[in-house]
């Protein structure tokens, strides 16, 4: 059975929780492994001096372990692979979990994307050019999230859709002064970054009623994720996100399990 000394330690800063004491104990192994998947192929995109043809040559061989990984044709593959420590316990969570594979190669086309948009320093024509890279580089989290909690209502998706989409704005957001040196622009030509971060905002309080519909801890994690988006959107209000990025405090995470409780932007199902 795989276990969590497998998995690589987390040691990215995150200002969203990830797999935290509040998610179902039974889902936070395979949400952490979903988590590395993601995170190693973003570091593949964005991380390091590789040429732009290394990146994509890499995604490509990470896709095909992820094929290799999902057709549970045996570890094998893992002996050429630069990334067992991944597919090893990916491919145990997939076949325990029944996670389908289509979500994680939406989010392989996002990291390709981001590939081809940088070599060509190209940016966003309009909002709903980027919402589609959102619907492949976010969305697909959420619905793995809503699969692992059997959820699958077609409203419920939907506002799960939103949600996510939502927090990868608020990053895209938050993370500009960072983003714009490597030559990756995601806000849309014609457009202004508070006229964005209000969308984020709407997109987010759009979904937010999700959080009141799931039962027990996972209901309350995604919470505490919705909570912490909203205030970094407080926090990106006040500050030229340009050359600041806003960051969780302690009285911030304070502010956040009040908002929690008293559901605070969480409208009335």
């Amino acid at each position: 059975m795989t276990n969590h000394a497998q998995i690589q330690k987390i040691n990215h800063y995150e200002n969203f929780p990830v797999a935290s004491w509040l998610c179902p104990p039974h889902l936070r192994f395979p949400i952490t492994v979903i988590y590395q998947f993601a995170r190693t192929a973003d570091d593949i995109a964005d991380e390091g001096q590789s040429s732009s043809e290394q990146r994509l040559f890499d995604l490509s061989e990470y896709r095909s372990d992820l094929n290799h990984c999902a057709a549970d044709s045996g570890d094998a593959y893992l002996e050429h692979s630069k990334w067992p420590h991944i597919f090893k316990p990916l491919g145990s969570v997939l076949k325990q979990f029944n996670i389908p594979i289509e979500p994680l190669e939406r989010l392989l086309d996002a990291f390709e994307q981001d590939v081809m948009y940088t070599l060509r320093e190209r940016r966003y024509k309009n909002r709903d050019e980027l919402l589609a890279y959102c619907h492949k580089s976010a969305a697909p989290i959420g619905r793995i999230m809503m699969h692992l909690l059997g959820e699958s209502g077609e409203e419920q998706l939907k506002k799960s859709d939103a949600i996510c989409c939502a927090l990868q704005l608020i990053n895209f957001w938050q993370d500009i002064s960072i983003d714009s040196p490597r030559k990756r622009f995601y806000l849309p030509e014609n457009s202004t970054i508070q006229e964005e971060i209000e969308f984020a905002k709407d997109l987010m309080l759009s979904g937010s009623t999700l959080a009141l519909s799931i039962k027990g801890r996972a209901g309350w994690e995604l919470r505490a994720v919705i909570q912490g988006g909203l205030r970094i959107i407080d926090k990106l209000k006040h500050i030229d996100p340009s050359t600041h990025r806003p960051q969780i405090t302690k009285v911030d995470y304070a502010l956040i399990t009040w908002r929690c409780i008293f559901r605070k932007y969480f409208s009335p199902l």
